[in-house]
């Protein structure tokens, strides 16, 4: 599997990137304004979109993805819907919320009911997908509205993106006795704000640590989603700690095969 970091971060400033990431250059997990670096070429090659949840800097892309592409990929041989997949009250926050016709049109039935630009597909958590020739498993989360994470199975073991999350012991019980190629947690916050990180269901350094204490020493792990501004704070207090295991910040434009 081919991975490429479109955006990381918890929130947009210069070079910042909301969280998404190509797979395969077919499957977007998440679409946060990361898909906005993409050519017009590259964007009409995605077929299917995988939604942690319905927060904005996670979803945005997806209104603008569809209006950018629609004409060409209609006219195109594959001319079939971008499938968006999420939880059912993911896909309807979509519907009320941005496929309104008041914040943007209805992509679910333009340009026509029959032939429309976005198809809504629901999952469930525990659910194992085939998209694009990849096996995924819809994993738990814990956040503020209903979220998930994803495993994607690869020859070098499994890819866990864990989604927006505070301590999610549901997680490590999905994820017992598996070989994981790569660990992607967040870390929004730095501990000086572990408050504000509790009661939005997100992990700061000191929460991340006991989160990382279900895994083995050799998991390779990257922490992801940090707000613009604490990256200095959030690298430094888990340097601190002294894992004991590979760490990294995820970086936009970083690439992996696994």
């Amino acid at each position: 599997m081919y991975l490429r970091v479109l955006g990381c971060s918890g929130s947009i400033a210069r070079d910042k990137r909301t969280t998404s990431f190509l797979l395969n250059q077919r499957v977007l997990v998440d679409a946060g304004t990361g898909v906005g670096d993409l050519d017009l070429d590259e964007l009409l090659e995605i077929d299917d979109i995988l939604l942690s949840h319905s927060h904005l800097d996670h979803v945005l892309g997806i209104a603008l993805l569809a209006d950018s592409v629609l004409q060409r990929r209609l006219s195109r041989e594959r001319s079939g819907p971008i499938r968006v997949h999420g939880l059912p009250a993911t896909l309807e926050a979509l519907r009320r919320h941005i496929f309104n016709n008041v914040i943007w049109p209805d992509f679910t039935v333009l340009p026509t009911r029959e032939r429309p630009i976005i198809e809504l597909v629901p999952f469930e958590i525990g659910q194992l997908l085939q998209i694009a020739d990849l096996k995924i498993e819809v994993l738990p989360a814990s956040h503020t509205v209903p979220a998930c994470g994803f495993a994607v199975a690869t020859a070098a073991g499994w890819w866990v993106y864990t989604g927006d999350t505070g301590p999610n012991p549901a997680l490590w019980e999905a994820l017992r006795g598996r070989p994981l190629a790569q660990l992607v947690i967040e870390a929004a916050f730095s501990d000086d704000d572990r408050a504000l990180a509790e009661v939005s269901r997100h992990l700061c350094p000191s929460l991340l640590i006991q989160e990382l204490s279900h895994l083995d020493g050799d998991t390779i792990v990257a922490f992801t989603h940090v707000k613009p501004g604490e990256m200095a704070a959030v690298t430094g207090q888990i340097a601190a700690a002294g894992l004991g295991m590979p760490i990294t910040a995820l970086q936009r434009g970083d690439t992996f095969e696994f």
